[in-house]
């Protein structure tokens, strides 16, 4: 689960990392009182779940009140496009109106699963204000990394290590590490899957502030973090990411034609995958999990079918916990409900599979039984077309 900056550094001013004074607006007449409250010279900040907000106009700096309510006026409502929202962009529903600060330098810090360790990795970099993946890509040199031990913050001893390895001065060394320590608390306590302050900036008179802030929450821990839930931010998401979530299923929007669902999550990958690999794309990951029942199977086809750009659908499942005859009566039920007019592949094996079959021949409704994965892949993107 994504979250918004200002809730992030909510979060992390609670474990001592220090953060700009600032205000969250949701009209302009919010904005201009906070403004007014914070001194007059602020940055206006668009509230979205996506990077990139500067350049795309969502990060104004302003030397007073009225011109914080100007800026508000413009933002608030608009369409921010950047390189991670796509073409389509989000629609600015909040701001965060925060004091300016003497910028000396601009660093970066984050925290990330190393999936090839298996462990938490805090990285460091001196080059900050820029995005991460382009120092990795140009001078990954530049970026600093010292391993978590599980369950355990990041060590003073390597959070001097990282400091110095930036260029902090010895002076701020010591507020430095306090602050990566902090970061890395929270993101523990939270069971964060990711945390970023780019930049996390050096003043000109020696401080450290988190400038900005993303956090990202793990979806499969959240049953720990009730309190948490209420960060959640529904215009952010994709409607119908929405709405699966709501029947507990996973479902993830993508940008092809042919739709999956699918039970298991490594099986979801791999149909996939052998889509591509017949020349298809994708519409979706759809994983119904192991038990689903007839009424989840057929709420996953509604979701499916919302999507005005899928042209066909490849249903592909091993009958394990879900039987295959549950499988082919949510389908059936499904497409008697919900008119179902475009083609269905359909490859099952597993428990109960030869009534899964029947039901789906004897239904009337004309399905494609497929024989294995790359049958079922074949005949999907034929029919797509």
């Amino acid at each position: 689960m994504k979250i918004h900056e200002y809730q992030a550094k909510a979060i992390l001013a609670k474990y001592d990392v220090p953060v700009p004074r600032g205000e969250v607006a949701y009209t302009v007449e919010e904005a201009e009182a906070a403004a007014k409250k914070l001194g007059g010279s602020v940055v206006v900040k668009a509230q979205i779940h996506a990077g990139g907000r500067g350049k795309g106009g969502g990060v104004k700096v302003v030397r007073n009140a009225t011109d914080a309510a100007e800026a508000a006026k413009k933002m608030l409502g608009m369409t921010l496009v950047t390189h991670q929202t796509g073409p389509e962009g989000r629609v600015v529903q909040r701001l965060l109106i925060e004091e300016t600060l003497p910028i000396d330098r601009e660093l970066y810090l984050g925290l990330v699963l190393d999936r090839a360790l298996g462990q938490t990795i805090f990285m460091a970099s001196k080059a900050g204000g820029v995005e991460i993946e382009e120092v990795a890509a140009s001078t990954p040199e530049l970026i600093l990394r010292e391993p978590l031990i599980p369950g355990q913050p990041l060590q003073p001893f390597q959070a001097r290590k990282l400091a110095f390895g930036m260029g902090i001065p010895a002076s701020s060394a010591n507020p430095a590490a306090s602050a990566m320590i902090a970061l890395s608390k929270a993101y523990e306590a939270i069971d964060g899957s990711l945390a970023e302050i780019n930049p996390f900036i050096l003043t000109k008179d020696g401080k450290v502030y988190a400038l900005d802030a993303k956090m990202n929450l793990d979806d499969n821990a959240l049953s720990r973090h009730k309190d948490l839930l209420e960060l959640r931010d529904l215009h952010e998401e994709d409607p119908l990411e929405v709405e699966a979530s709501r029947f507990g299923l996973n479902y993830i929007k993508l940008e092809g034609n042919i739709a999956c669902m699918v039970n298991g999550a490594g099986l979801a990958m791999a149909t996939m995958d052998i889509i591509k690999y017949a020349g298809g794309k994708p519409a979706n990951f759809l994983d119904v999990g192991g038990g689903a029942s007839a009424e989840q199977v057929k709420n996953a086809f509604r979701i499916l079918l919302s999507d005005p750009s899928v042209k066909a659908v490849l249903i592909n499942i091993f009958g394990g916990i879900l039987r295959c005859d549950t499988l082919a009566n949510g389908v059936v039920s499904a497409a008697r409900e919900l008119e179902i007019k475009i083609p269905i592949v359909v490859r099952m094996e597993g428990t109960n599979v030869e009534l899964g079959r029947k039901i789906l021949t004897e239904s009337g409704f004309n399905f494609t039984v497929a024989d294995g994965m790359k049958d079922a892949a074949e005949k999907v993107v034929r029919l797509a077309k």
